[in-house]
């Protein structure tokens, strides 16, 4: 089925019409949900929507309310979306924010919120009752308050004006204390609008994997829409390599989704055991950059003639904007940093200086999105959303130049830049597609500003110094490399390198 027009979202209304057209589609995990355990390992779009309300009805009889905000602080996991879709149903309006963030963090969400309702389970628990700024009154322990009997109790669902702020999500908080984006049904409407016309070009409609980041954006608006076109649903919790391969042998998708840092740490699994692999034809990455050789090496591993990496440049006040398929043969004669071009009608980019005038193509500056799906605001943080708007233009604090077609060179953050090199992020990509033994380069500002690598090797490999040296030859000089293990590189809930929070650890 075609959708064409244009529909406002509400989380719960969007799953009960999902569940009315495909009730028996199935819905699977890796991973027992820690606030649904009733669905084990396998449920269907009806019988998920039946636990929702359920759901609902327990948090309705708690005390939560239509308007009322839920701070959703909980383990990663797809219960996290759905407890989103049980807050809606009532009218309330779910905050979605990462685990691991840590209490400090939360307290100032907090103030900002004005005595929200905080829904945490055991992972959680201990920092929630580290808040200071919420009494414990306004805290729902989800996995003891839906033991309870409901005896009957229900509520009717109630929903919110469209333009009303519907749905929060958090920045990354790469550069400091992550801002709360707020989004309405109509503004999410659109990025649906966005995401189902790309979703109609996959037939058919096989299993599609996923490890994403629950809290981000980007996770409502792709369940949402691949439920509205009926596809199978297999969100994976633990992105380890072992489990990967057990998960994808035992259920063979045919669509994968994860972040690009998590593509990087599969690529040795797909080299060493490509089997594991051979079922996927779409691949599909979001969040942020990704380098050309790690797609060819998953690509190489599909069973199909002609397999599809297909990459998305966005961001979570604009959502998903600039858009390209690699191909095996495209990738031979690619320049990583072409993104690609926007979606007429829904999204277009332009490049500025830095007084917010538009430059010509092959000129570098920053870049600037105009997006029907635009978010509302930061919540209580207006100022600053505003200092990044142009009339209609978002500035999206990336650095990059637009050719004579139209298509998206990405470059850097802007707070990224590196005096002596014009794009770190295409270094980065040319050392990790021709050093394999590496799982991570990033490179930041060291001492007097000067170009510092920082580097994660395989855990099954050694650092190849004769290879390393000569691979940056040809490249701006750099400072020696500084070795560091992948899980100790600082990251936010979606995998993206924390560079400033490690350029000021190098500099203490």
């Amino acid at each position: 089925m075609t959708i064409k027009k244009y529909e406002p979202l509400n989380l719960y209304t969007n799953f009960k019409k999902s569940a009315e057209r495909y009730p028996e589609m199935p819905i699977h995990f890796d991973e027992e949900l820690v606030t649904f355990p009733e669905l084990g390992l396998h449920t269907t779009y009806k019988k998920c929507e039946e636990a929702i309300i359920q759901k609902a009805a327990h948090l309705h009889r708690f005390g939560v309310r239509k308007e009322e905000k839920v701070i959703v602080y909980k383990s990663a996991k797809f219960d996290s979306y759905i407890l989103a879709v049980a807050i809606s149903y009532i009218g309330a309006v779910p905050i979605m924010v990462s685990p691991h963030l840590p209490a400090s963090t939360i307290d100032i969400f907090v103030n900002r919120l004005d005595q929200p309702w905080l829904l945490f389970d055991s992972e959680t628990s201990e920092k929630s009752h580290q808040l200071n700024n919420l009494p414990d009154s306004r805290l729902i322990n989800a996995e003891q308050l839906f033991k309870a009997p409901l005896d009957g109790y229900t509520c009717e669902q109630e929903e919110l004006p469209k333009d009303m702020i519907a749905y929060m999500t958090h920045t990354s908080g790469t550069t400091g204390v992550p801002k709360l984006i707020a989004h309405s049904a109509n503004s999410m409407g659109w990025r649906t609008k966005y995401q189902r016309r790309i979703l109609n070009f996959i037939k058919p409609r096989g299993l599609v994997a996923f490890h994403i980041s629950p809290v981000h954006s980007r996770f409502n608006i792709g369940v949402s829409s691949l439920m509205s076109l009926g596809f199978p649903l297999l969100p994976i919790a633990n992105p380890s390599k072992t489990n990967i391969e057990k998960v994808l042998r035992e259920y063979k998708p045919y669509v994968l989704e994860t972040h690009p840092n998590h593509f990087v740490q599969w690529a040795s699994l797909a080299r060493e055991k490509p089997d594991v692999f051979q079922s996927i034809k779409f691949y599909h990455s979001t969040f942020d950059a990704i380098n050309k050789e790690t797609m060819a090496v998953f690509l190489r591993t599909s069973e199909y003639k002609k397999p599809i990496f297909l990459q998305i440049y966005g961001q979570s006040e604009c959502g998903p904007m600039i858009l390209r398929g690699h191909t095996l043969q495209s990738i031979e004669t690619l320049n990583a940093r072409d993104m690609g071009i926007g979606v007429p009608g829904l999204t277009e980019v332009r490049i500025v200086d830095q007084d917010g005038n538009p430059v010509a193509p092959g000129v570098s500056g920053n870049i600037q999105m105009l997006s029907k799906g635009r978010a509302l605001t930061y919540y209580k943080e207006e100022a600053r959303f505003e200092e990044n708007v142009y009339g209609p233009w978002w500035d999206s604090g990336d650095y990059g130049m637009k050719d004579e077609q139209g298509r998206l060179f990405l470059q850097d953050r802007q707070v990224d830049l590196v005096e002596t090199i014009d794009s770190t992020l295409a270094i980065e990509d040319k050392l990790l597609d021709t050093l394999t033994f590496l799982d991570e380069v990033v490179i930041i500002r060291g001492e007097n500003d000067s170009p510092q690598p920082i580097i994660a090797v395989h855990d099954d490999k050694e650092m190849n110094w004769d290879a390393w040296w000569d691979a940056v030859s040809d490249l701006p000089h750099m400072n020696e490399p500084i070795v560091m293990k992948y899980d100790e590189i600082p990251r936010t809930a979606t995998m993206k390198v924390q560079r400033l929070q490690m350029e000021r650890e190098l500099k203490k």
